[in-house]
């Protein structure tokens, strides 16, 4: 099920969506290496991206084996500010182009409506904030184990708390829907709080083995929704 387009007029162009998207699209193709999928993009994502263990005291080992035979890559220290400016970082990150195309696709379906709604500045604001929420939502719950070791990459949380706002807004408003039924598909309409209600739950249910950061999902959708709420924001017509 892909959303691929809302019945949700603006008042405004969204320049600001437009601009997210293209930033992520030069990061992705013109500044980190081998577009996510390589050795070269895991040193790139070690060297700049967020990883879990970095929040703790002597969290992190020297350096760590990536992948069965793969490379030994040695972990950065980083100071809090610098872990910060990490996360920031990481939200223009992309591990592969059905990464960066289904983030961006969602962005661009959900992205303009809440700038319309909350204008340029206080949008941007808000998009960033739900990048920072959602990434510590994953660094902190990822603190043992393996995946203490993942760097935490994408724009992916910050979309969310985009459609977590969204969905408080724009709960009646229809969204053309891709379904793909193995070889058949269809578009069909269903509303905003369907679409993005089953998006939610289906994060629960996303396998440990995928490297899916489904908690920054969650993170980000809640703190977009509530975000949006504290801002005074309703259901509109």
């Amino acid at each position: 099920m892909i959303p691929i387009s809302d019945a949700n007029p603006t008042r405004r162009f969204p320049i600001v969506t437009v601009l997210l998207i293209v930033a992520n699209l030069v990061v992705f193709f013109f500044v980190q290496p081998g577009f996510g999928a390589n050795e070269e993009a895991e040193r790139y994502f070690i060297d700049q991206a967020p990883i879990p263990c970095q929040i703790q005291d002597d969290g992190c080992p020297d350096a760590v084996r990536f992948g069965r035979g793969g490379p030994v890559l040695e972990l950065p220290e980083r100071t809090f500010p610098q872990f910060l400016g990490s996360i920031l970082l990481a939200t223009f990150m992309h591990a592969g182009f059905l990464h960066i195309g289904f983030n961006m696709l969602f962005f661009w379906v959900f992205g303009n409506n809440i700038e319309d709604y909350l204008g340029r500045v206080k949008y941007l604001i808000f998009y960033l904030l739900g990048g920072f929420a959602s990434g510590f939502a994953q660094v902190l719950t990822h603190q043992t184990g393996d995946a203490s070791l993942v760097p935490a990459v994408g724009a992916s949380g910050a979309i969310a708390a985009v459609m977590g706002a969204y969905i408080v807004l724009y709960p009646r408003a229809r969204v053309n829907v891709l379904l793909i039924v193995i070889i058949f598909f269809t578009v069909v309409q269903m509303s905003a709080l369907v679409v993005l209600g089953i998006w939610f739950v289906l994060q629960f249910f996303t396998s440990e083995g995928s490297n899916v950061a489904w908690v920054a999902h969650v993170g980000g959708f809640v703190f977009g929704a509530l975000g949006i709420l504290v801002l005074g924001g309703r259901p509109q017509r």
